[in-house]
Order: structure tokens, then C-alpha cells, then sequence
């Protein structure tokens, strides 16, 4: 038995096979855990659509995160189909077009809000939603979301990187809060993958070319399993000490200063110019 089998789970944000979330549905269902989808408006469809190439058969329930009806619903459903919840992934985030690619600057207040309020504050909907049902889970409850390391400011990223940097935060001050009721709430910073969040970026390929000079691992941009690996773990008992952490898994690019074969060139003209 594994430590996710009979587990019950609920994960956001499976739009197409690549995505990190339906790897983490993939690795889920074969762990022996029982998984429900969500989707919502005319995306649904392709939810619906990805979720046939799943191991097993799942059902998909509609959530658009900033409609309040619709935590309402889903609670109800799950309340219904489980009594309790062991976890759920947050792999929600959005952006309009004009707070990225380098239009940091002119962008509106209203498109950084709205980046704020689907990628930041979902997060805290969603455990405040949740909170009755993961509460009864045996040996607590775990939400865990996704991060691109907000601790720096990224070429091309702009407002998505301000509201990866308030997921960060409301992140710890939901584990403060849900901490008590048996719950633990961590993120996973991943390095760059080839999905459908990533073609919504301009100039992507910007942060993905320095992830393969960079990380001293190596990092490949279309396995996302490592990454949905080390969001089991944290879904599972065995991270049942851990919250209010953001556990990178990213070929380990943010320990490095720079790229070595960068530093490596720049060592090299300064021993050369010091001859």
C-alpha cells in the first residue's frame, strides 16, 4: 500500500496532457488515489476532453476560482461523493495579454488585479472553501499550488510575477491560519515546461534557453513529472510535518548566481586582461 492509495483529491487546472496538473492526476491515480477534476465555462470541454487519457475515468466539476456560487457547488458535490478531502492542487494562474511581455509599466490596474485575484487569491478561496472537508482528512488535510520563484524580477513575466510573488505570501498566511485545523499549505516553484500557461507568455523561450545554460542539473521543459512527483509528496502523509514552504524543482537554476559557463567566460577575460 502506498501512502496515497484510497486517497481522495481534487486538482485544478488540467487543460491538456502536458500540463503539470494532469501529470500530477496521472501519477495520483496510479499511486492508488481516487482524483476529481475541475474546470470550468467552454474549457471545460477540453478538461473533459484530456481527462479520457487518464488511467482511470474521472469526473470533471465546474469552478471558475473568482465565482463564489461555484466553490459553493463544488463543497456540496465533494461533501456528498467523499465526506472529507485529503488534498487538492491550486494549478490556477492568469494574466491578461497587456500585464506581460514586458509591459510592466503600462499596464492597467484592472489587468494586474485581475492577475492578482485568479492567480494570488484563489488560493485562499479555495482553502477557505475546502477547509471542512480537508480538516477531516486522517492525518490532515494539504493544498499545495503552483510558483515561479517570485524572488526576482524575470524578463517577460511582469504582473504574473507580482502575483506569484502575493501567492507566495498568502501561501504562508493560510498555512498560519489552516495550520491549526490539521492543514499544511506549501507551493512547488517549478522551473519552466512547454504547456498551455507557458504559450501564453511572449517570448517564453527567453526563460526556458536559460534554464538549459543554468541549472546544474539540466532541465527538460517537456517532462513535467518530476515536478508532479514532488507535488504527490506533499499531497501525501510522508510531508506531514511540512507547511509554509516552497520546495523548488527546478534542475536547481535558483541556487546559481549566474550561468557557469557564463562565469566561467567572465573568469576568463579577467585572468586574460590581468595578464
Amino acid at each position: 500500500m502506498t501512502a496515497l492509495e484510497g486517497r481522495r483529491f481534487l486538482i485544478t487546472g488540467v487543460l491538456t496532457k502536458d500540463s503539470i496538473a494532469f501529470e500530477t492526476a496521472r501519477v495520483l491515480q496510479e499511486q492508488g488515489a481516487e482524483i476529481v477534476l475541475t474546470g470550468f465555462g467552454r474549457a471545460r470541454r477540453l478538461t473533459e476532453r484530456v481527462a479520457r487519457r487518464l488511467p482511470q475515468p474521472v469526473d470533471v466539476l465546474e469552478l471558475d476560482v473568482n465565482k463564489a456560487e461555484d466553490y459553493v457547488a463544488l463543497v456540496a458535490d465533494l461533501e456528498s461523493r467523499w465526506g472529507a478531502l485529503d488534498g487538492v492542487l491550486h494549478a490556477v494562474a492568469f494574466a491578461p495579454e497587456d500585464a506581460l511581455g514586458g509591459n510592466f509599466i503600462n499596464t492597467p490596474a484592472e489587468s494586474a488585479i485581475t492577475a492578482f485575484q485568479t492567480s494570488a487569491f484563489s488560493l485562499k478561496e479555495l482553502g477557505r472553501a475546502l477547509k471542512p472537508l480537508l480538516e477531516k482528512a486522517q492525518g490532515g488535510g494539504s493544498i499545495v499550488g503552483l510558483d515561479f520563484d517570485a524572488t526576482v524580477a524575470w524578463p517577460i513575466y511582469d504582473w504574473m510575477g507580482v502575483a506569484k510573488a502575493a501567492l507566495e505570501s498568502t501561501s504562508r498566511y493560510l498555512a498560519r491560519d489552516l495550520g491549526p485545523a490539521g492543514i499544511r499549505v506549501n507551493l512547488v516553484s517549478a522551473g519552466p515546461l512547454k504547456t498551455v500557461a507557458a504559450g501564453g507568455i511572449p517570448g517564453f523561450q527567453t526563460l526556458s534557453d536559460a534554464w538549459g545554460r543554468q541549472a546544474p542539473l539540466g532541465w527538460d521543459v517537456t517532462d513535467p513529472e518530476p515536478v508532479a512527483q514532488t507535488i504527490c509528496f506533499l499531497l501525501s502523509d510522508w510531508s506531514r510535518a511540512i507547511s509554509g514552504e516552497i520546495v523548488h524543482v527546478d534542475g536547481g537554476f535558483h541556487c546559481m548566481g549566474t550561468a557557469p559557463a557564463a562565469a566561467a567566460t567572465a573568469a576568463a577575460e579577467t585572468a586574460s586582461a590581468e595578464a
